[in-house]
């Protein structure tokens, strides 16, 4: 003996199946018959039941804003770029004209942590020979961290490990980071890291156009001030 509820469940799931497949078919049906259309009904959950007009005016307005969130999302990238681009542009000027490591050294601490609101700036230099003291300079061994975080890529986003934290920025708090790897030529000269109190300010999915340029023009700055030291 079949339950009825399981044959109610069937006739009803038959029944929605032979009515989409006919409007699908007969595709003038409302306009054959406009009084079906206007006389449908759907519910909503916070205004109960609407006309069919009154949804799709719904549905209408919901792609709207989402239009104009996307649209705002937009402008405020695109002006958060623009800015972007300017500090970099006055910081490249700078760099060039850095009479010496220490200047070229604060000219790029003071970018990071000042124009750009960022908590960190810190260098880490492959050759342990050269001794310089500024306070951006990573004076542990991060070899490893170069091995690891620049297996066949330029970059690293995202969160550090507490080990790496501590030998890159000692005790200073460091919620996401950007590893810039700096080559001349085929060799790496070390690397420069940065900093966010916030978790989520960098990640993988940042794109690296920006940063492309300001990789190869520190890296070939980096090795003039470093040749005045003895590199």
């Amino acid at each position: 003996m079949l339950d009825n509820s399981t044959t109610d469940v069937d006739t009803h799931l038959f029944n929605d199946e032979l009515v989409s497949t006919y409007l699908l078919d007969n595709p003038g049906y409302f306009s054959r018959n406009p009084q079906v259309m206007a006389n449908l009904k759907f519910s909503d959950n916070k205004r109960g039941v609407v006309s069919l007009v009154e949804r799709q005016q719904q549905i209408q307005r919901q792609k709207i804003h989402l239009l104009e969130e996307e649209i705002t999302q937009l402008l405020t990238v695109a002006n958060y770029n623009e800015r972007l681009f300017t500090v970099y542009n006055d910081l490249y000027l700078t760099l060039i004209d850095s009479k010496n490591l220490s200047t070229f050294l604060d000219a790029l601490e003071q970018t990071t942590t000042q124009l750009l609101n960022l908590a960190s700036f810190k260098l880490y230099l492959t050759n342990s020979d050269i001794a310089i003291g500024h306070g951006t300079i990573v004076k542990e061994d991060c070899a490893a961290i170069i091995a690891k975080r620049f297996d066949h890529q330029d970059y690293y986003f995202g969160r550090l490990r507490f080990n790496e934290q501590q030998a890159i920025f000692a005790d200073q708090p460091a919620g996401s980071v950007v590893l810039i790897k700096l080559s001349d030529a085929e060799d790496c000269l070390g690397f420069i890291a940065i900093s966010s109190n916030d978790a989520e300010h960098f990640s993988p999915s940042m794109d690296t156009l920006l940063l492309n340029q300001f990789r190869t023009l520190v890296a070939k700055l980096l090795v003039q001030q470093l040749k005045k030291v003895g590199f």
